[in-house]
């Protein structure tokens, strides 16, 4: 096609700026990045957020690609995101903000008089506000060994109804396993924007510190779907979905569970792999000593998906060592 000032009107626009969250001491600007891509065509205005904890960087790559594909493809709406909200953590290999030690993702909805942490959660969260958000994607990473899934904060009191039940239906279109939270996490982003009657969920994709190339194409595709469902983008676009265990329903809702604790020392060796669909009372590791004697077998408390083993083998009383999507 012949390129007219006609044709590049209509094209997606796209934007880069940085939003300054703090000077440092040598007087150096510490910022955020923050990428826009609108179609002339009005519709929905849809968030994606990433590396709120500095070690979980897939979610940057994730929309990184999908800017690449909304250059051109955008139909409908906007998409904002910021890509690396804790810039601070990212570079020291932390998941909090080293200055101040604090978990973003625990900050949240901020205050402009608050500590570091309260001070970035309070830009980014009146920023995200202040565009009547149709929905919100926080891109987040789990244990290196661990599957990705869409993780539902557990509803908050008074949230509307519509809310939730949109919000399911965008989890539903991503092809992950659906997992509610266990607990009320009230100082999250998704948390808050939940409050506020803004749709916003959390996507849990794969291993913290390095860029895993498999995760970040079902992150892209996740992403895809959910668009062409909002038609934002044409259906050509939409891809396959993760592959869910053929045993459970991929409309179903599993409760999300760290337990059992482990109750004894020593070394794991895991009997069950992330994506295994394991019954009630099944072994799923055990602990050995120093000498090699076995000092516990953990079973399963109930029919389960595995979604992640712990990054580490060294057991200790009370400490969690998997993580399961309860059926």
């Amino acid at each position: 096609m012949i390129k007219t000032k006609e044709n590049l009107l209509l094209r997606p626009k796209t934007t880069y700026s940085l939003l300054k969250i703090l000077t440092g001491s040598d007087l150096s600007r510490r910022r955020l990045p923050f990428m826009s891509v609108s179609s002339p065509n009005p519709g929905p205005v849809v968030w994606l957020t990433a590396c709120t904890h500095g070690d979980e960087v897939g979610g940057m790559v994730v929309i990184q690609e999908i800017f690449k594909k909304m250059q051109r493809s955008l139909l409908r709406g906007t998409i904002n995101a910021f890509p690396l909200m804790n810039p601070i953590g990212f570079e020291n290999l932390s998941r909090n903000i080293t200055f101040s030690r604090e978990d973003l993702n625990r900050s949240f909805p901020g205050d402009s008089k608050g500590s570091l942490g309260e001070r970035i959660a309070h830009q980014i969260f009146s920023k995200i506000t202040d565009t009547n958000p149709s929905l919100l994607l926080d891109l987040h990473s789990d244990w290196k060994q661990s599957i990705p899934y869409a993780l539902l904060d557990k509803r908050p009191v008074g949230i509307s109804k519509n809310v939730y039940v949109f919000l399911r239906n965008i989890c539903r279109k991503s092809g992950f396993y659906i997992i509610e939270d266990a607990d009320e996490i009230r100082s999250s982003l998704t948390h808050n924007l939940l409050r506020h009657n803004i749709p916003a969920v959390t996507f849990e994709l794969g291993e913290s510190f390095v860029v895993n190339e498999e995760v970040i194409q079902y992150g892209i595709q996740a992403i895809l779907n959910i668009l062409v469902e909002l038609q934002m983008v044409t259906s050509t676009l939409q891809k396959i979905s993760y592959p869910l265990h053929a045993l459970v329903n991929r409309k179903q809702i599993l409760k999300y569970s760290d337990k059992p604790f482990c109750t004894k020392s020593g070394i794991i060796r895991f009997l069950a792999r992330p994506g295994d669909l394991i019954q009630r009372n099944q072994p799923v590791l055990k602990i050995y000593n120093a000498f090699g004697k076995l000092q516990e077998t953990i079973t399963a408390e109930a029919t389960s998906v595995v979604l992640g083993n712990a990054d580490t083998a060294v057991a200790f009383p009370g400490m969690r060592a998997m993580a399961f999507g309860i059926n």
